[in-house]
């Protein structure tokens, strides 16, 4: 078999076939990611925009109808080339059924059936997936998992999110909320607490938002840093600053990215015991710049020595883990790959006229 680049024509033997094309689309509080992807995971065309959706829900599914529709275009493949769309968004959800319940930063979108929206307006039959599962997806398919069988993906940010790939599938659950990885309890009496009810949560100890938090308690407790230091100079506290200081030496700020470490090997550890992934990705925009940098390595390798102090020995030996490779594509090219799925496993989808 041999690949031919962005024609996205495939030879086997002496025959020429074209291959199936797919739209991803990423939805976040903040921007619109959307690609066209090809059946060997190659992104055709891309764009990210800024989000409209403080505009209201019809001005925010009309941004999306239109980049989908310029991001077309652009890959230069028609429309009847097009297989399915996927579509990846924030919040609780029910994937069988297609409709966003509670869409964090989507102000407007509650009980919204936005997998039939998008499907009647383009005529093509379509999926909805959670932003996380998504991403899990796409790096199972071409990023850092696409060698294993098996993947456990954590995305680190304001909060932390997370995604299960078994022998190709996603895991959904039984009322499409598996793979709340970040939500899992890790300390029960004393836990930090959370609006949400889910005190102790892993959220509550290894995102960005607590980093932030355990970076304030230590300065209020009156322990030294370059931090504080910055901050008297009119800086603004982010896990940013932190890793700048952490690079620049500062012991606090090291120790605090150290236990974001810790606390987020024990997470591994326990979907480690209970599903026995071949490989642990991690992902998102807290990754302190990932193998590129020293304090990066230092994550990793601090997460892999608990998770060897504290597991099965078998299992924290040939358990891969290590950072995700596709960055912010990870979300569109994750569901441009479940529409792929789905067609390929004749999942039931809706596929009605696309609309004028």
């Amino acid at each position: 078999m041999q690949f031919r680049g962005r024609n996205s024509h495939f030879r086997i033997g002496g025959f020429v076939r074209a291959l199936n094309h797919y739209v991803g689309i990423d939805i976040g509080g903040t921007s619109i990611n959307v690609g066209v992807v090809d059946d060997s995971g190659v992104v055709l065309a891309k764009q990210t925009q800024p989000s409209v959706f403080n505009d209201g829900r019809e001005a925010g599914l009309k941004r999306i109808y239109d980049l989908v529709e310029e991001v077309v275009a652009e890959s230069g493949v028609s429309w009847s080339q097009i297989q399915a769309v996927g579509a990846a968004a924030p919040g609780t959800m029910d994937i069988r059924t297609g409709v966003i319940f509670h869409p964090f930063n989507l102000p407007g979108w509650e009980d919204l059936p936005l997998r039939d929206l998008l499907s009647d307006w383009f005529g093509k039959p379509t999926v909805l997936h959670n932003d996380a599962n998504a991403a899990a997806y796409g790096e199972y398919w071409v990023g850092t998992g696409r060698d294993a069988r098996s993947l456990v993906f954590w995305t680190l940010g304001t909060g932390i999110g997370g995604g299960i790939v078994i022998d190709g599938h996603l895991l959904t659950g039984a009322h499409s909320h598996a793979g709340e990885c970040g939500h899992m309890i890790i300390q029960m009496d004393g836990g930090e607490k959370s609006p949400h009810g889910i005190h102790g949560s892993l959220e509550l100890y290894a995102s960005a938002k607590a980093l932030v938090r355990r970076c304030q308690e230590k300065l209020d407790a009156g322990e030294k840093s370059l931090v504080s230091e910055w901050l008297n100079r009119g800086e603004t506290l982010t896990p940013k600053l932190i890793a700048s200081a952490a690079e620049e030496g500062d012991r606090l700020a090291d120790e605090l990215i150290m236990d974001t470490a810790r606390y987020l090997a024990i997470g591994s550890i326990n979907m480690m015991h209970t599903i026995n992934p071949e490989m642990i990705a991690i992902g998102g925009a807290m990754t302190f710049g990932r193998n590129d940098t020293e304090l990066g390595r230092r994550f990793l390798a601090h997460m892999k020595d608990v998770i060897r102090a504290h597991s099965f020995p078998i299992t924290a030996e040939r358990t891969v883990i290590e950072y995700a490779s596709l960055g912010a594509d990870a979300g569109f090219i994750g569901a441009a790959g479940c529409a792929r799925e789905a067609v390929a496993t004749d999942l039931d989808m809706p596929i009605p006229a696309r609309a004028s």
